[in-house]
C-alpha cells in the first residue's frame, strides 16, 4: 500500500481520523510510537473505547486502507496527531509535535500537505512553517501547511468527526484551500476558511469558554453547600430563564483538552487572562474540596460507630462513559484520599476500565454493597440504577442523585 494520508499519533483522535479517511476509500499509514498500539491496529482491533470505532477499524484494514507502523511512510499529506500537554509550571508543550514534524520533513516533496490537528499555542504552526523550511530551504513555498484542531466529543467521535463544523487556517490562501479541498471528501460539517493564528486560538478560546462556564457552575456548588441548597435544584429552575443555561457542577474538569488549554493562553497572555486563569484555579479547587469532602465524611463515620469505615470511590473517568483517564479530577481525588488512608478498605471502581497500573479495581455491584461510604465521581450509566441501602453514607459530586 502507498499512503495517501500518514497520520502521525494514533490516540483518541487520531485513530478515528485515520479511520475515518480510510472508510472513504483513502490509503492511509498511521504512526504511533507504541508497537502495541500498531500491532492491535494492524489486526483490526482497537487499544480504546470509543463507540463505531471497532468496526470502522476493522474494516479499514480488511479492506487494506489502513495500516500502522511506528516509522513514517512518505505520502502527499501528513497529519500530525500527538499529544501536547504542559510542562510542570502549566507551559505548553510541543516538543511532541515538533518531533513528529522533525520524522516528516525527510518525506516531503513539492506540493505535499502537512497539517497539525493536535491542540496548540498561538504561533506553532508558523514555527513548525520555519523549521521546515530551515531544513528543507528548496520546499519554502512549495508545499502547503495548516491548522485544523478537532472539536469532538469523547464517546461520540465518529459521528462528530464526520458532522461538526471544522475551523481550518493555512499559513497563506494556498494553504487554507488545500487543506479545504482535502478535508471535504469525509466531512459534511461546514468548513470555515481563517489563518492559522486564529484557528490556533479558536481552538483554545472554545475550551477556555466551556472551563469558564463549568467554574460558574462549581463555585455555585461550593457556595450552595455552605448555604444548605441543593444545587442541581437550584440550576434547574434558574434555567427555566429564557436567557440562562447553567451547566452542571462536578469534581473538577478533566480530559486532555479543556483542563489543559486554557493554560495555552495564561502561559502566553498572563495579565489579560484573568478570567481564564481564576476559571483553571476554582475547576482545580473543587477536585481538593470534593478529596476534604471524602476525609470530613470518614472521620464523622469513626466518631458515630467507632470504627473505621468501608469507603467505594465510584469512578476515575473524566466524563461519564469513556474509559480516558487523562487530567481526570476523579483520578486525582482518589489519589488524594488515599494519600490521607488509615487502614480503611477502599474499592476503587471504574467500569470502562479492566485493569489499573496503579489501583487495584473492584466491582462496582460488589463495591456498594461493602461499602460504608460511596463517593460517587464520575456519572458512569451502571451507577444510575444500584440499588443502594439507606444505611449508606452517599456523596454525590456528580449529580446521580440530583
Amino acid at each position: 500500500m502507498t499512503p495517501k494520508v500518514t497520520t502521525v499519533g494514533l490516540g483518541y483522535i487520531g485513530l478515528p481520523t485515520s479511520a475515518l479517511i480510510a472508510s472513504n476509500g483513502v490509503e492511509v499509514f498511521g504512526v504511533d510510537i507504541n508497537p502495541e498500539v500498531v500491532e492491535t491496529i494492524n489486526q483490526g482491533k482497537i487499544h480504546i473505547v470509543e463507540p463505531d470505532l471497532g468496526d470502522a477499524v476493522a474494516q479499514a484494514v480488511e479492506k487494506g486502507y489502513l495500516k500502522a507502523g511506528t516509522k513514517i511512510e512518505a505520502a502527499s499529506t501528513y497529519l500530525v496527531v500527538v499529544p501536547t500537554p504542559f510542562k510542570g509550571n502549566h507551559e505548553p508543550d510541543i516538543s511532541y509535535v515538533e518531533a513528529a514534524t522533525k520524522e516528516i520533513i525527510p518525506h516531503l516533496k513539492e506540493n505535499d500537505l502537512y497539517i497539525i490537528e493536535s491542540t496548540s499555542p498561538v504561533g506553532t504552526t508558523e514555527k513548525m512553517r520555519d523549521y521546515i523550511y530551515t531544513e528543507r530551504p528548496e520546499l519554502e513555498n512549495k508545499i502547503h501547511i495548516a491548522y485544523c484542531p478537532e472539536r469532538v466529543l469523547p464517546g461520540n467521535v465518529m459521528y462528530e468527526l464526520v458532522h461538526n463544523d471544522r475551523v481550518i487556517g493555512g499559513v497563506d490562501e494556498a494553504s487554507t484551500q488545500k487543506a479545504i479541498a482535502f478535508y471535504k471528501d469525509f466531512v459534511k460539517g461546514e468548513l470555515h476558511a481563517t489563518n492559522a493564528r486564529t484557528a490556533e486560538m479558536c481552538k483554545l478560546t472554545e475550551n477556555s469558554s466551556r472551563d469558564v462556564q463549568i467554574a460558574f457552575a462549581n463555585e455555585l456548588s461550593l457556595i450552595c453547600d455552605k448555604a444548605g441548597i441543593n444545587v442541581w435544584e437550584l440550576i434547574d429552575l434558574a434555567n427555566k430563564h429564557p436567557r440562562v443555561n447553567i451547566l452542571q457542577p462536578g469534581c473538577g474538569v478533566g480530559g486532555h483538552c479543556i483542563a489543559v488549554d486554557p493554560y495555552f493562553i495564561v502561559s502566553e497572555f498572563p495579565m489579560e487572562s484573568q478570567i481564564i486563569g481564576k476559571a483553571r484555579e476554582i475547576n482545580n479547587y473543587k477536585s481538593f474540596w470534593c478529596a476534604e469532602q471524602v476525609v470530613k465524611a470518614k472521620q464523622e463515620f469513626e466518631l458515630k460507630h467507632h470504627r473505621k469505615p468501608s469507603i467505594a470511590l465510584m469512578g476515575l473517568a473524566f466524563k461519564p462513559n469513556i474509559d480516558d483517564l487523562r487530567e481526570s479530577p476523579a483520578k486525582y481525588i482518589v489519589q488524594r484520599v488515599l494519600q490521607n488512608a488509615q487502614d480503611e478498605d477502599y474499592y476503587i471502581v471504574e467500569p470502562n476500565v479492566e485493569s489499573h497500573q496503579v489501583f487495584k479495581l473492584t466491582d462496582y455491584n460488589e463495591a456498594t454493597k461493602k461499602a460504608d461510604i460511596i463517593v460517587f465521581l464520575v456519572a458512569h450509566n451502571e451507577f444510575k440504577n444500584l440499588e443502594i441501602s439507606e444505611e449508606k453514607v452517599i456523596l454525590d459530586f456528580c449529580g446521580i442523585y440530583k
